[in-house]
């Protein structure tokens, strides 16, 4: 049963005009209500939370002061020095960051195409988000269980890179200009093996639903025809990664390589590029224009390492769900338990993937993508095709 069926169907129902509503026009209001109040609940954090974490791991790997223990010093100075409680964990950091952005001079260059440069952000900020609304985080906790949900996620995904062009055709600057024609030339390129890693479990499940993926890998999991029994399967043994071994392995370093690359994050963050194009397309943006962007960026990174999980660790299935679920706790917050810290901790991997690695040249991400990546990830996929049909 989806989030929104468990909830707004009832409240809705207590309304007096409720009744008078069309069926089709009462399920589009539910649904879109249901979507948005958890993509509105966890997006928001995951940024606030995103950036925090960024500074903590940036700072941890190259000695920095300033995000690990920056606080406001409201006691005394013996207290404040001896006793890192007092300093906030660095959290004075993003606060002053935060007042930085809301106060920062709202500009547009004048130029620029003004319409296409402030909805630039609220494009590429909606296309990351759209992203959670059909993101299963626990048994039930679904805001849109669509039948063609890989499909809905892949297609939801490439929407940030309208706005990225958007923003930086609008800011009437070459090096935008030149930053966003990087983006398109990148993110619609890593689309192709993107897709093809992401159907090698597709035709393992046999459906494009995402609860349907999850599903499998906790009943009807096979190994190469071998049947794993439920008992076993539900405790990781099933995940995506063990049928069809070893290329289903291979397709979830393929797709993670290329959601790096989708996100324009390091070593692939050329459409940025501040050693040679300034910033790229956010060059002329500031305040919480610039803000959006970044926010975006992390809800996509976290919404993107959960397709990630889903399509290949189990999603919410696994052993953490298995055992808090033998000890009484419901389901549905022993699936959020377990979906978060796979999540989670493919989304800490790319900051220390960004904190590590130097960036590539733009010759060296093209000849990345056709020559080595789109092969091996048709070869993936023709290898489950053959573990699909061995194990019907």
């Amino acid at each position: 049963m989806n989030l929104d069926e468990l909830t707004l169907t009832g409240l809705f129902e207590e309304l007096p005009f409720w009744v008078d509503i069309p069926p089709f026009a009462q399920m589009t209001v539910i649904g879109l209500v249901g979507a948005a109040a958890v993509v509105l609940l966890i997006v928001a954090p995951i940024g606030l939370m995103g950036t925090y974490a960024e500074r903590r791991v940036s700072a941890f790997m190259q000695d920095r002061c300033g995000p690990n223990y920056v606080g406001i010093p409201f006691l005394p100075r013996k207290i404040y020095t001896n006793y890192k409680w007092t300093r906030l964990f660095g959290l004075g950091q993003s606060l002053a960051d935060g007042i930085k952005l809301l106060s920062k001079e709202d500009f547009v260059p004048p130029k620029g195409e003004p319409f296409l440069f402030i909805a630039a952000p609220v494009v590429a900020f909606a296309g990351a988000i759209g992203l959670f609304a059909a993101l299963p985080l626990s048994d039930g906790l679904i805001a849109a269980d669509v039948n063609v949900g890989v499909f809905y996620l892949l297609a939801v995904g490439a929407i940030e890179i309208i706005g990225v062009l958007m923003a930086g055709w609008a800011s009437n600057n070459k090096w935008s200009l030149i930053g966003a024609m990087r983006e398109v030339a990148q993110v619609v390129s890593y689309e192709i093996p993107m897709a093809m890693a992401a159907l090698c479990p597709v035709l393992i499940a046999g459906s494009l639903q995402m609860t349907d993926i999850v599903a499998v890998q906790r009943t009807g999991a096979t190994f190469w025809g071998i049947s794993i029994p439920d008992s076993i399967a539900g405790w990781g043994a099933g995940w995506m990664i063990f049928q069809a071994f070893p290329f289903n392995i291979i397709a979830l370093v393929i797709f993670y390589i290329c959601v790096l690359a989708n996100l324009k994050r390091a070593p692939f963050d050329l459409p940025e590029s501040e050693s040679e194009l300034v910033s790229g397309f956010l060059t002329e943006y500031s305040g919480m224009r610039w803000g959006l962007f970044v926010l975006g960026e992390y809800g996509a990174m976290f919404a993107l390492s959960g397709i990630s999980a889903t399509l290949f660790l189990g999603g919410w299935s696994g052993p953490v769900y298995s055992l808090l679920t033998a000890i009484g706790l419901p389901s549905i917050v022993a699936g959020v338990a377990e979906f978060s810290y796979k999540a989670v901790g493919l989304f800490i991997f790319m900051m220390i993937i960004r904190w590590t690695l130097p960036r590539l040249r733009l010759d060296q991400v093209m000849v990345m993508c056709y020559k080595y990546l789109v092969p091996f990830a048709m070869a993936c996929l023709l290898f489950c095709a053959a573990a699909a049909l061995v194990a019907r």
